[in-house]
């Protein structure tokens, strides 16, 4: 699949289509090694390729084959409010009372949790609500920028939906809490109108009588399928020149002159330039090169039924109960909610079934048979913004993870922001507040 980049401003190096033998055909290792197959990894190769460099992913699965194949498919491009200011840790008392809420701790990973909890906590403080609101909207205005591109240049563009969203609201008292969440939006020209009677049952026929209002946000944006899409861009990728190897990247190690990443079988393969982006096991690999970085995982549920289960309009999002509801080209799919337990622990599939019978609930005549569940990490940071720079003590590897609940949202841009840093040009964003050593 090609796309129709045409110069060197729109990332892709006039003189790519005459590209020479890779290092790694040369005998001298790879070019850009990229740990990791998620939409990250992806648009990351894609600019890279774009620019003429050569380059290989390595991923245990496959490309878009884990988190990024089951996301909820929005192109978030409003949802600027860091969680640590939307107010989590208000209603962590209520949440963690319910085990199927829309939080929920297992008690025995509580321990192992607690230091990354203090760090959430302490990003919520109103002296740093500014800072937070600014990078993020920076790095949202940069990824909707980007993604428009990318789709164009990949030839993507007849996924990408365009039909809004609506954020319920159960009670007078919940709406007029979520009113200074929409003030700060419309200070960046974040365009929506709440809704309520008439209106709101034609944007949604169907729903229950429960919501007495709703937030119609015009400009949300959604995809087909995310997983299609992922694969979509990586065809693109590839087109380029982008090479993938499926083997689990067991260690990495790194020097001025580049890296070394030792894979499961015991061989290893040299780098000239490493990119981690791998998800909810990055700081794993951050860890082997002496960085201490502070993710958790956000364990995520949904259940994709057919697509005749209900006439689902566009994204409905139920941000009291922590889940939405997606209409996909390849099903409907429910899903949310955050499970702070790690990577180690079995699914706990009560959760889809928990937010399957509060779907039905709000949608009278929602049909749950025939659904397929899922669960996927989102790799979270305390202060809700992805980790994007070179590591501490290597120039040669460069950090692209812990995006949280973004990671497709703010694919492109971060492919963007790894191709400048990887080229040696200036970022369009100031990447103070995304430092790997911010913490």
């Amino acid at each position: 699949m090609q796309g129709n980049s045409k110069s060197a401003e729109e990332g892709r190096s006039p003189s790519s289509a005459l590209r020479a033998p890779s290092p790694r055909e040369q005998g001298e290792g790879e070019d850009i090694a990229i740990v990791g197959g998620g939409i990250i990894g992806i648009c990351a190769a894609a600019y890279l390729t774009e620019a003429g460099r050569n380059v290989t992913i390595f991923d245990r699965t496959g490309i878009c084959e884990e988190t990024s194949s089951g996301n909820a498919a929005a192109f978030a491009f409003s949802d600027v409010l860091p969680l640590a200011h939307k107010g989590m840790i208000r209603q962590l008392p209520k949440w963690l009372a319910d085990p199927l809420g829309p939080l929920s701790i297992p008690p025995a990973y509580l321990p192992k949790l607690l230091p990354w909890l203090f760090r959430f906590w302490r990003a919520g403080r109103a002296d740093l609500y500014e800072a937070s609101l600014a990078a993020q909207v920076g790095m949202m205005r940069l990824a909707e920028a980007e993604w428009m591109g990318l789709l164009d240049r990949s030839g993507t563009r007849p996924m990408l939906r365009e039909d809004g969203s609506l954020e319920f609201y159960e009670s007078e008292a919940e709406f007029r809490a979520s009113l200074p969440s929409w003030a700060a939006r419309e200070r960046f020209g974040i365009g929506f109108r709440h809704v309520e009677g008439e209106e709101l049952a034609g944007l949604q026929p169907g729903l229950s009588p429960r919501f007495v209002k709703a937030t119609f946000v015009p400009g949300w944006k959604t995809v087909a399928d995310p997983k299609l899409l992922g694969k979509a861009v990586w065809a693109y990728a590839e087109g380029l020149g982008a090479r993938f190897e499926k083997t689990r990247i067991e260690r990495v190690d790194a020097g001025q002159d580049g890296a070394t990443l030792t894979l499961a079988d015991g061989t290893t393969r040299r780098a000239r330039q490493l990119i981690i982006a791998a998800g909810a096991w990055s700081h794993l690999l951050a860890k082997n090169l002496g960085e201490r970085i502070p993710l958790e995982t956000e364990r995520g549920y949904n259940t994709t039924l057919p697509k005749t289960a209900f006439d689902v309009k566009r994204q409905l999002i139920f941000s009291g109960h922590g889940f939405v509801i997606t209409p996909l080209d390849t099903g409907l799919r429910v899903g949310g909610a955050v499970e702070l337990g790690g990577i180690e622990r079995p699914p706990n599939y009560a959760r889809s079934k928990a937010l399957l019978e509060k779907a039905k609930a709000f949608l009278p005549g929602l049909d749950p048979a025939d659904g397929r569940e899922w669960m996927g990490f989102r790799p979270s940071l305390p202060d809700s913004l992805p980790v994007i720079g070179a590591a501490r003590n290597s120039a040669s590897v460069i950090y692209a993870f812990g995006h949280g609940h973004l990671g497709l949202t703010q694919s492109a841009a971060t492919g963007r922001l790894i191709r400048d840093l990887v080229l040696g040009q200036t970022p369009p964003i100031d990447l103070a507040s995304f430092s790997p050593q911010r913490f």
